[in-house]
């Protein structure tokens, strides 16, 4: 198999002060790459910083002979976002690859939440992601090449307790991904999702310790590293992967039936009868862009 490498290109990750921020980081430097370790170096619930953090993958990567660069800044504001992509640029002149990895933790059952309890969590996950993507997007744009990688969860694909602020965070970022597949495609910019299962501090006490053991990060990375290299062709991809195993998750849209013609009105109880045909899935199509949902209509405007 031929290497697969990014030299000459310039990488940021978010939250890659340990667990998988730390391995994609390290990984891409050694294969070429010029990283950006962003980590606030706070707790897992987002309180607190310290550099200590970021330095110490930095220091890692530069003591194995690769380039790297630190920054500190939350990714929950615009100044941090910005700020992340002009350490990048100021270190290295240009951003090539993006991981959207930074998270925290504020789990509550949804009745028990507070309002801070969920802002802080979309701030972090889905604002974060969107402030930090947008101005590299920008640098993408103008040099007509960009990897972009979103990381979601299983919770936010198939929902789990007491995580409703962390799964709705999450599944946004299934939604960005497709429009910067949209906005981005004729300049080369590709982005996937990846819903990981990983050990790290996010993790520890939320799975059993013979599972959590299982659950390295290494054992995600190589697909993230296929994702961010010029290699892929694929995008708009969501994948799950965890312990070595990886899959993938797509939204599909069922055939469904039609009721009416479009003009008459359409009784609650024609819809109790066509219930079956309504949620059947036995017949599907993969949709990757708001306009492939039209296409079912057509025999409406025909």
């Amino acid at each position: 198999m031929s290497e697969i490498r990014y030299d000459g290109k310039v990488a940021i990750v978010t939250g890659a002060g340990a667990g998988l921020g730390k391995t994609y980081a390290v990984e891409l430097a050694k294969r070429g790459a010029k990283v950006v370790v962003n980590d606030l170096g706070g707790s897992r619930d987002g309180q607190g910083a310290s550099s200590k953090a970021a330095d110490l993958v930095v220091d890692e990567i530069k003591a194995a002979g690769g380039e790297a660069a630190a920054n500190y800044d939350s990714v929950a504001t615009r100044e941090g976002g910005e700020s992340i992509i002009k350490t990048a640029v100021d270190a290295f002149g240009k951003v090539d690859i993006l991981i959207n990895n930074a998270g925290i933790l504020r789990d509550k059952s949804i009745v028990k939440m507070s309002q801070e309890e969920w802002k802080l969590v979309l701030d972090v996950h889905l604002q974060g992601a969107f402030y930090v993507t947008q101005p590299a997007f920008a640098l993408m744009k103008e040099n007509a090449y960009g990897r972009i990688v979103n990381t979601a969860s299983g919770a936010g694909l198939y929902g789990n307790f007491g995580q409703i602020n962390y799964a709705s965070a999450k599944m946004g970022l299934v939604g960005m991904m497709h429009s910067v597949n949209t906005e981005g495609a004729k300049y080369n910019i590709k982005c996937n999702t990846i819903a990981p299962i990983a050990a790290s501090r996010l993790t520890e006490d939320v799975m059993p310790p013979e599972v959590f053991s299982k659950l390295d990060p290494r054992f995600v990375t190589p697909l993230v590293m296929y994702l961010v290299s010029e290699e892929v062709e694929d995008a708009n991809m969501i994948f799950n992967c965890a312990a070595g195993w990886f899959s993938r998750t797509a939204i599909v849209c069922g055939t469904g039936t039609f009721i009416g013609d479009g003009k008459r009105d359409i009784a609650v109880e024609e819809i109790k009868e066509a219930w079956g045909k309504i949620t059947g899935m036995e017949e599907t199509k993969e949709l990757n862009h708001v306009n492939d949902s039209f296409a079912y209509l057509s025999k409406v405007f025909q």
